[in-house]
Parts: C-alpha cells; structure tokens; sequence
C-alpha cells in the first residue's frame, strides 16, 4: 500500500470488456473526473485493464470509451448523478 497525503491508498485493478473500442480510460472523483489521465489497456480478446491507487473511502467513477460514458458492468453499486444516469461506486477499507 502506498501513502497519499497522509491517507493509505490502494491499488485496484478496473476491467472493461470492448473489443470495439478505440480508446479506455477511467474517470472518478479520484482524479477530479479527467478522462485523460487513466489510460486503459487492451489486450488481444479486448479486454481494457487500468490501475488505480484509491484512497480508503467511497469513490464513484464510470469507464470513458471513444468519447462515451460507460458503467463498470463488474460493479454492483450505483448511485444516481446530476446528469440523470449512474455512476458506479467502489468502497476502499
């Protein structure tokens, strides 16, 4: 585990199954939602893989592909947004 500003972060690992897409990254409250700064990776069956260290706490997020928001179709807990759709979320021990 690593230290952010005196807080433990951890280091998860966010999938997303698109063989079509172009471009992957993800976005959260965890990086102010900049969908530039966590570029995912795709692999040879197109399966996009990015890491992450997350402080310890509730953080929402969503997949940004080719321009389009997406949810993690892996996570089970979603919350409404001031856009009228869903973000997922994930809790940190």
């Amino acid at each position: 585990m690593a230290r952010m500003c005196g807080r433990s972060t951890k280091t998860m690992e966010f999938k997303l199954y698109a063989p079509n897409a172009k471009k992957v990254s993800l976005a959260g409250d965890f990086n102010k939602w900049n969908t530039r700064t966590l570029n995912a990776r795709k692999d040879a069956n197109g399966n996009w893989t990015v890491k992450a260290d997350l402080s310890s706490g509730r953080h929402e997020y969503k997949f940004f592909a080719d321009g389009n928001w997406m949810d993690d179709p892996h996570c089970t807990w979603r919350v409404p947004n001031t856009f009228g759709t869903q973000n997922c979320v994930i809790d940190i021990k």
